[in-house]
């Protein structure tokens, strides 16, 4: 049973910074993890990618501001968030899973990769 559990999510002010961590369990083989974000009354959004190979993507409203990174086994993976801005509150989900995308040996995992692992969410909340 696949199991992602995010943690680290909480309140701060606007230019503060938050780490979040995913701890994935029971798979093997996950070419591409991620996280995403979901405002009230929005679309759930994609904000960072990671591939196996250490590819990463970006949201443009996050690029510059947030790192996606993940320790040497590969089973938890970290959304390091700096100069938070209130229009970053959102739930934010770890995910992983998801399709691969390859041109010229270099493979990155895009939002729309129909991840099918998700985790419950953590809540980042960000004040003026």
């Amino acid at each position: 049973q696949v199991q992602l559990v995010e943690s680290g999510g909480g309140s701060v002010q606007a230019g503060g910074s938050l780490r979040l961590s995913c701890a994935g369990s029971g798979y093997t083989g996950s070419f591409c993890m991620g996280w995403f974000r979901q405002a009230p009354g929005k679309e759930r959004e994609g904000v960072a990618t990671m591939h196996r190979s250490d590819n990463t993507s970006y949201a443009d409203s996050v690029k510059g501001r947030f790192t996606i990174s993940r320790d040497i086994a590969g089973n938890t993976l970290y959304l390091q968030m700096n100069s938070l801005k209130p229009e970053d509150t959102a739930m934010y989900y770890c995910a992983a899973g998801g399709s691969t995308v390859c041109s010229r040996d270099i493979c990155y995992c895009p939002f729309t990769g129909g991840f099918p692992y998700w985790g419950q969410g953590t809540q980042v909340t960000v004040s003026s």
